[in-house]
């Protein structure tokens, strides 16, 4: 396995770890009637697009990886990568009055904006200085704490 593929995959064990997650909740969550989140997962995902230009400009492509003692990621995977979630997102945001599967996308926003929340301002502890998504990280993390909270308030869990 070439380095960079490598690193990648190691580099987004989290993600998929917050994945994971997302697809039990929504497999063993039933929605309500009336999605009352979607102006938070808007919100939500307005502070994760100002968090992605905020580790674009920063350079967290280069940075996040070499701090796992991994290769840098390349420029075009990691804008890829977040432009495409993005649009995940915002899909779900669009259809989850229509469908049950438009969870998975927001439990995923949800976990994750948490997890930026912590490991960004913990990275910057680790470097001991300014780390690629700090500035933004503390919103993000809130923000994913209230569309969590909503979207178990949204749900229930599933009959056994």
């Amino acid at each position: 396995m070439n380095e960079t593929l490598r690193s990648i995959l190691a580099g987004t064990a989290g993600l998929d770890i917050a994945a994971l997650a997302a697809l039990v909740l929504t497999i063993r969550r039933v929605p309500g009637t009336t999605p009352d989140f979607v102006r938070l997962g808007w919100t939500t995902l307005a502070i994760q697009c100002l968090h992605f230009v905020e580790e674009l400009l920063a350079g967290f492509e280069g940075r996040f990886s070499l701090l796992l003692g991994l290769a840098p990621w390349p420029k075009t995977f990691f804008v890829l990568f977040n432009l495409s979630w993005i649009a995940i997102w915002a899909g779900a945001l669009f259809t989850v009055r229509r469908s049950r599967v438009a969870l998975f996308p927001l439990w995923f926003l949800a976990i994750a904006a948490i997890a930026n929340g912590v490991a960004h301002p913990l990275a910057s502890v680790a470097v001991r200085g300014y780390f690629p998504g700090l500035v933004t990280a503390p919103a993000l993390g809130l923000a994913g704490v209230f569309l969590f909270s909503r979207l178990v308030a949204f749900t229930r869990p599933a009959a056994p």
